[in-house]
């Protein structure tokens, strides 16, 4: 029942650490931490790990995954989402609510808690819908789900169209603590519209979703937060419009927060002229000047999270037209490799920095840090994982564990090969 990880780079931002070190797990908790050997408790029958330099981190918390369980498991279930998530050195995932039927009933919220428990392999924290049915026109039982286990409410891949229900859900929810999780789109703006609309939208002939699709639902739902005191995070935000004011709003000190995923700091518009759906997601990626505005908010503070979206399709729904073909791209196994690509290689930000926005603050915007998660605070539990951020990984069939394959990085060589993942001082993965 014990394990000492020694010979890491040990990484925890909660705790302003960063150097050489060794961890001591007792009972699938941290035990110690310590630069020497010396300073730990001694215990028997000390199972121990020689992590050969790498990086040691606590796990990472995703707050945005699409698990498809239940209704769509030929997509993914949640034992495959679970293991693409151990894959990825993510520990906790918050799944969003959009299943078949969706996740707006303590039945739905307790079955899905039991084939995550049933799998064994992250934790695993629903997300309720906001409204009934997620038509958008009256709350969800939110008290009862969220006794339930539910840890936030969205009615994410639909936006809540209703100003109205939307204060009111923001007022239900600043009293049960939790944030009301926001897809900000205009679907009037965003119409039929497949990808940005721009010179590359133009040029190709295709329907756009304008910026201003998302940012005026974030300025709209910014002033209701304002309004009811509520907290509000919005999800994968894309555009430079959506960045600035919430910064604004964090420099007023209202209680908005936001997360942005890779892909959206990793690619733009122009990839849509090779037609390949797998490029297609909503929010759909921006032009260069977005994707800057994203860079920037990353290094200033704005953004709270790096979030997968992590959403899996069969090739049915990705290999037909681009114009009816399904949204969304996976993401939880390519997460850590396109962030130390992109924004640790490229000085960007810090890797301290990039683990933080990958565990302490997005366990601090659900309260997940409440349970000891995103850090290896001695009593914390025993999540982490060790990881060699120069050994390159390839994105391959073999290398993505989803059931699903619509990635568009695919055949990418990226810098970060997950060693292993442990939860609860268990090891799950490598």
């Amino acid at each position: 029942m014990s394990l000492l990880v020694k010979n890491v780079r040990l990484v925890d931002p909660a705790q302003n650490l960063d150097g050489p070190g060794l961890l001591l797990v007792v009972d699938g908790k941290v035990e110690a931490i310590a630069t020497d050997a010396a300073a730990l408790p001694k215990h028997e029958g000390v199972e121990v790990v020689d992590g050969g330099g790498a990086v040691l981190t606590p796990g990472f918390v995703d707050l945005h995954v699409h698990f498809r369980e239940p209704g769509q498991t030929r997509k993914e279930s949640i034992e495959s989402g679970s293991r693409a998530a151990v894959a990825g050195g993510f520990t906790a995932v918050c799944a969003m609510a959009n299943t078949k039927p969706v996740n707006d009933s303590v039945a739905i919220t307790e079955m899905m808690l039991t084939r995550a428990a049933k799998a064994g392999l992250c934790r695993y924290f629903p997300i309720g819908t906001v409204s009934r049915e997620m038509k958008g026109e009256e709350l969800a039982d939110m008290g009862t789900l969220k006794a339930a286990g539910c840890v936030a409410f969205s009615d994410d891949g639909l936006p809540i169209s209703s100003a109205s229900l939307m204060r009111r859900a923001l007022e239900y929810t600043r009293w049960l603590e939790v944030p009301v999780v926001a897809h900000e789109e205009d679907r009037d703006l965003a119409g039929k519209g497949y990808m940005h609309e721009g010179a590359v939208s133009a040029s190709l002939g295709c329907l756009g979703i304008p910026a201003a699709a998302e940012e005026a639902m974030v300025a709209r739902d910014i002033v209701l937060a304002e309004h009811t005191g509520g907290h509000l995070h919005l999800a994968h935000l894309s555009t430079k419009g959506s960045m600035r004011m919430v910064r604004e709003a964090k420099a007023r000190g209202l209680k908005v927060t936001c997360e942005v995923t890779p892909h959206h700091f990793a690619l733009s518009d122009k990839e849509l002229m090779k037609f390949d759906s797998d490029y297609k997601m909503n929010p759909p990626l921006r032009t260069e000047a977005d994707i800057q505005a994203v860079l920037e908010a990353l290094a200033d503070g704005t953004v709270d999270a790096i979030a997968t979206d992590h959403a899996p399709h069969g090739w049915d729904d990705k290999e037909v037209e681009l114009p009816i073909a399904a949204f969304g791209v996976i993401g939880l196994e390519t997460a850590l490799p396109l962030t130390l690509e992109l924004l640790v290689n490229k000085k960007v930000i810090s890797l301290a920095k990039a683990i933080s926005l990958l565990t302490w603050e997005p366990a601090k915007v659900f309260h997940l840090d409440q349970q000891g998660l995103g850090t290896l605070k001695p009593g914390a539990p025993a999540d982490f994982v060790l990881f060699d951020p120069n050994a390159q990984v390839q994105v391959d069939r073999a290398f993505i564990q989803s059931k699903s394959f619509n990635t568009p990085f695919k055949g990418w060589s990226l810098p970060g090969k997950i060693l292993g993942t442990w939860v609860g001082g268990k090891r799950v993965w490598g």
